[in-house]
């Protein structure tokens, strides 16, 4: 009888491994069709999906709403499209699943080796479906507004501080809903917009301050995330495997930079960050003008992002070395694409943002980390940190630029 239970238990073992490996075949398979797509038939698809300008004229139509919700998931990283966010989520799933297993093809653990992912990503997306109900209406043809603000802060952040369970999750969706997205709008409209300043300094402010104000709730109402029997995972915890120091080099840089790409949504995960891409190629061979908020700009826009990444990576590897994780993902979604949707796609913009990006936002970010209290989330610190370097530097890219 024990016999026959090892025998069909290596047998289940045996079969979830094949499917393992099939979908990640059928992942790079797919990856690898995509970046065919982009670069050799694009033309031919031009008219088989709907650009930007045709989603935003359409809202509050059902379509064009769904659309916009789904972009808010890839919205982070300036690629608001789809097909990148479905690609985001794939990936993550899939770089959850191997971590669960342990599979040495994993990558980075996914949501830092917490096993938290999914609430994580249940409770930012809750965040995100109730703030575009209650702040949908504000969003018109000709305003842009932040309305996927609570995906990648406070939701996903309390997840990470309190743990699981359904209480965290959904306290961490209201707050964000009715915290975070209201005081990005506030900031975008009367601070960014009147003086000219770019979005993502009040997206990221916005972020900083109502996160602050959610944690200090948090502090003086600790029942809102007090830990609950529910919260315990439901699957049992894989064993570990052994610890790998890594070597930090090339392969390890190159995994890096990729995996800088899904940080901002907490994943840090080079799955992840191949599904996004995928996905905001596979829009751009379809339509150029789709993602990336129909500026036609996302070649450039992931060239100039892998770049600022790859100078921080290596500018700052002993940090890695030392403390094991360093924000050099910080210039990716702030100081870079402000630049390029501001100045344009020039080898100036990109070399300058990049470089200035890589050298200034990841320590501030550290510095302001240190000084951030214990029971708050330090992603809070990399959002200033986003703020502050993209107020320096985006005005100091403009003097250089030619008249």
């Amino acid at each position: 009888m024990e016999t026959t239970s090892k025998k069909l238990e290596q047998r289940q073992l045996t079969t979830r491994s094949q499917l393992d490996v099939a979908i990640v075949l059928l992942m790079l398979g797919a990856i690898a069709l995509v970046i065919w797509l982009s670069f050799t038939h694009r033309a031919s698809w031009l008219a088989h999906w709907p650009d930007y300008s045709h989603m935003v004229s359409n809202l509050p139509q059902p379509s064009a709403w769904l659309r916009w919700v789904l972009g808010d998931i890839s919205e982070v990283a300036f690629y608001k499209h789809e097909f990148a966010s479905i690609g985001l989520l794939a990936g993550a799933y899939l770089a959850y699943r191997a971590n669960r297993t342990g599979k040495a093809w994993q990558g980075f653990p996914i949501c830092y080796g917490s096993g938290l992912w999914p609430w994580l990503v249940t409770s930012s997306l809750l965040g995100l479906l109730l703030s575009n109900l209650l702040w949908g209406w504000t969003v018109t043809a000709t305003a842009w507004q932040p309305t996927f603000a609570a995906f990648v802060s406070l939701p996903a952040a309390m997840v990470l501080m309190f743990g699981g369970g359904w209480k965290v999750a959904i306290n961490g969706a209201v707050m964000g809903a009715l915290l975070v997205t209201p005081a990005c709008l506030l900031i975008v409209n009367y601070v960014c917009n009147p003086f000219g300043l770019p979005v993502v300094i009040g997206n990221v402010s916005g972020m900083a301050v109502a996160s602050v104000i959610a944690f200090l709730i948090c502090r003086y109402q600790p029942g809102l995330v007090k830990p609950q029997a529910s919260a315990e995972p439901s699957e049992p915890p894989r064993a570990s495997l052994p610890a790998k120091t890594p070597d930090y080099g090339v392969v390890w840089t190159l995994r890096r930079i990729l995996a800088d790409f899904s940080e901002a949504p907490f994943f840090g995960n080079e799955w992840a960050s191949l599904g996004l891409i995928a996905g905001a190629l596979l829009a751009y061979s379809l339509s150029p003008m789709s993602p990336a908020y129909g500026s036609g700009l996302l070649p450039q826009l992931i060239g100039a992002q892998a770049l600022t990444s790859a100078l921080g990576v290596v500018i700052w590897r002993r940090q890695w070395i030392l403390r094991g994780w360093y924000p050099t993902y910080v210039p990716l979604v702030s100081v870079v694409p402000a630049a390029l949707l501001t100045y344009g796609d020039s080898w100036q913009v990109i070399v300058s943002s990049a470089l200035l990006g890589a050298l200034i936002a990841p320590p501030l970010a550290c510095a302001i980390a240190k000084r951030v209290p214990a029971d708050m989330h330090p992603f809070i610190a990399n959002v200033l940190s986003m703020a502050i370097s993209t107020v320096l530097i985006i005005p100091f890219i403009g003097l250089l630029m030619p008249l």
